[in-house]
């Protein structure tokens, strides 16, 4: 089904413009994601997509050409709008000709789970939109199963989030929750190791077995993992570095231990 919007004042084009605000995508359980290849990651996935906005411009490539001949083929509530239009409701410079509207993809904790070898991310406090769409590339590149989510955390709706994911936000099951201690307890009953790191510790990464079923807790960018966390936690390590380097960023710190992760895994 195709229509074309001419005006600013249109119902849909005001409920998109709306989306730029976390408690809007909230309301209405929706997001945006920009461009062709974010748009294609999500059609080629399992995410419901309410509509699709196009300007001519989505003709200029032939991967735009392709995209939009999958899209049909889909049968999605598809919008023809005026570049000026695109513009008002986009949230970057150059998006490409076209936008897709999608319903929220959350899943209960229950739904991260896997038979054996439950490689899960616990998110604690993380505050930067940009590191945390990195970290969920990051995982979904090193075979983590599930991201968790707890208080305090960014919206992972944030368009800057969308952006820094690169599509993997479709690929991982990702679930919200509240009380980082309830989340511990709950994969800890399910046997599920938790490891947090910490500079509090004489543990590299590469001292610890991560083949057996663990969950990885990675800290706010200032203060770290929580203290209750660390306490709760099986395992505390830390990444090897030179000593004229106090730390390294969130996501790059998580990066080293996911792809620790995947060495000692394909080892096997």
């Amino acid at each position: 089904m195709e229509a074309n919007i001419t005006s600013m004042s249109n119902p849909l084009i005001k409920s998109i413009k709306a989306l730029h605000k976390k408690k809007d995508r909230w309301k209405q359980r929706k997001f945006f994601v920009e461009g062709v290849r974010a748009v294609e990651e999500a059609v080629k996935s399992d995410v419901k997509i309410d509509s699709i906005l196009y300007t001519e411009a989505i003709f200029d490539t032939f991967a735009g050409q392709q995209l939009f001949n999958l899209i049909n083929k889909k049968g999605y509530r598809l919008f023809k709008i005026t570049e000026k239009i695109l513009k008002t409701i986009s949230d970057t410079e150059n998006p490409q000709g076209i936008i897709a509207i999608i319903e929220f993809n959350l899943v209960n904790l229950d739904n991260i789970f896997v038979k054996e070898g439950n490689f899960i991310i616990i998110l604690d406090k993380i505050q930067d939109p940009g590191n945390l769409g990195t970290i969920i590339r990051t995982a979904d590149a090193f075979g983590a199963n599930g991201i968790v989510l707890t208080s305090g955390c960014v919206d992972i709706f944030n368009p800057k989030t969308i952006r820094s994911t690169m599509g993997s936000l479709f690929h991982l099951p990702i679930s919200y929750e509240g009380s980082i201690e309830k989340v511990i307890t709950k994969l800890k009953d399910k046997g599920i190791k938790i490891m947090a790191t910490t500079l509090d510790t004489q543990k590299f990464c590469y001292d610890i077995d991560l083949t057996q079923d663990f969950a990885l807790i990675i800290g706010n960018e200032a203060s770290g993992v929580s203290k209750k966390a660390i306490e709760l936690s099986d395992y505390k390590i830390k990444i090897p570095i030179e000593k004229r380097t106090e730390s390294l960023n969130a996501a790059i710190a998580s990066g080293v231990i996911m792809y620790e992760t995947y060495r000692q895994r394909k080892a096997l």
